[in-house]
């Protein structure tokens, strides 16, 4: 099945396809892909007209401290304050302008807040672990949050995730999602992590990663990251399967 070849065309946004640069529905390795993977040839759903017309960003805009993870609750939040911004472009490396883009993660301890996480690392009551921006005209987005810990898993034996972020991008509708995670430089677990060895490719690896950014460093306050989004081409940012 071939996907049109844009970053979006008709309010959908479509990732580049590649077999090696993208990862497959089935990589065993990982082994929530074994239940999850299709077993029948995918098709694609007719669109509705309440894909064009219904809510964009649900029933409210992104707020004034949507972007802050690090200001919404009362106390401040334990861990490293990081900066983290991109740019959002299509393949011509023109920006995505008015975009949706979400973030979640673990806390600086490696733990979410979520009752299915429940290994021995504390919650931070300052520390929610979600966030959300419009891409301005430059398709320029800016988070700023706390650096999120590594953690133990049960996908193999002595298993732990590197740190990473995961972000959600919308075109104009929800049907339109595409997700990817951000990790950063230098994660000495890289080697033994199945969701990010499932991109095949290296150089499309590295394009998970996102670099550190001396400019964005607030002094005494912040370290600065950026990971720019490519959604299509020979540069596209590997993005997740589906869940089938």
């Amino acid at each position: 099945m071939q996907h049109e070849p844009a970053q979006e065309r008709r309010g959908i946004l479509v990732p580049q396809e590649d077999e090696l640069e993208q990862p497959p529905y089935l990589y065993p390795d990982y082994v929530g892909t074994r239940l999850r993977a299709p077993k029948e040839p995918l098709i694609i759903l007719p669109k509705t007209l309440s894909d064009i017309t219904g809510p964009i960003y649900g029933h409210h805009r992104p707020g004034e401290l949507d972007n802050d993870l690090t200001r919404q609750h009362e106390g401040e939040p334990q861990g490293q304050k990081i900066i983290v911004h991109g740019r959002v472009l299509d393949g011509d490396g023109r920006p995505v302008r008015n975009t949706l883009v979400e973030i979640w993660q673990a806390n600086a301890a490696g733990r979410y807040r979520h009752k299915v996480d429940q290994h021995p690392a504390p919650i931070d009551p300052n520390f929610s672990g979600a966030g959300r921006t419009l891409t301005d005209d430059d398709g320029y987005y800016r988070f700023v949050t706390i650096k999120p810990g590594a953690y133990p898993w049960q996908n193999h034996y002595n298993a732990w995730r590197p740190a990473h972020i995961h972000f959600s991008l919308f075109g104009r509708a929800f049907r339109s999602r595409l997700v990817t995670q951000m990790y950063f430089p230098g994660d000495p677990l890289f080697f033994q992590d199945p969701i990010f060895q499932s991109v095949r490719d290296e150089k499309a690896r590295r394009r998970m990663i996102s670099s550190f950014d001396l400019e964005a460093t607030i002094p005494e306050e912040a370290l600065g990251f950026r990971f720019d989004i490519v959604l299509e081409g020979r540069d596209a940012t590997p993005f997740e399967r589906p869940h089938a």
